[in-house]
């Protein structure tokens, strides 16, 4: 049985269709060849995020998502801290809806858990196809309650 957990750290919990969202999740695994297994998101503020990175990863800077792998072979599995501090200035910077924007970050983790890097010359880009791959597929009702 897959379980996709949401959570809220020092902040409140987006509302979306977490049926839909889940749905959606396991379409773009099963488009990568993977199947989902125990995943967790963490939805919390900036204060929280920077906690995460320095304590985790020894970094001192926000970022939109963390994301701890836990996958084994073409199960995917993880925990992953988002931000919803940084998810809204990220919207408003790049000039996309926030929804948008709060959708392409949950699935960012889901494509790094996938095996998708962002960090080498040209995978930027890469994840960012793949994103607005998953995104052309998201449901219309995922914000309809």
């Amino acid at each position: 049985m897959t379980e996709i957990t949401y959570l809220a750290q020092q902040t409140e919990l987006p509302i979306f269709n977490q049926l839909a969202v889940n749905e959606w999740i396991k379409q773009v695994a099963r488009n990568h060849n993977r199947v989902v297994g125990p995943l967790t998101y963490i939805f919390c503020s900036d204060d929280r995020i920077i906690e995460v990175n320095r304590q985790f990863l020894n970094h001192d800077y926000f970022t939109d998502i963390i994301t701890f792998d836990y996958s084994s072979h073409k199960r995917i599995s993880g925990d992953m801290f988002i931000s919803l501090d940084t998810v809204k200035s990220n919207a408003e910077l790049f000039q996309r809806a926030y929804n948008e924007e709060l959708m392409r970050v949950v699935i960012h983790g889901v494509l790094h858990l996938c095996g998708i890097n962002d960090k080498g010359p040209g995978e930027r880009e890469i994840m960012e196809a793949h994103e607005n791959d998953a995104l052309a597929i998201l449901p219309n009702n995922v914000f309809e309650l």
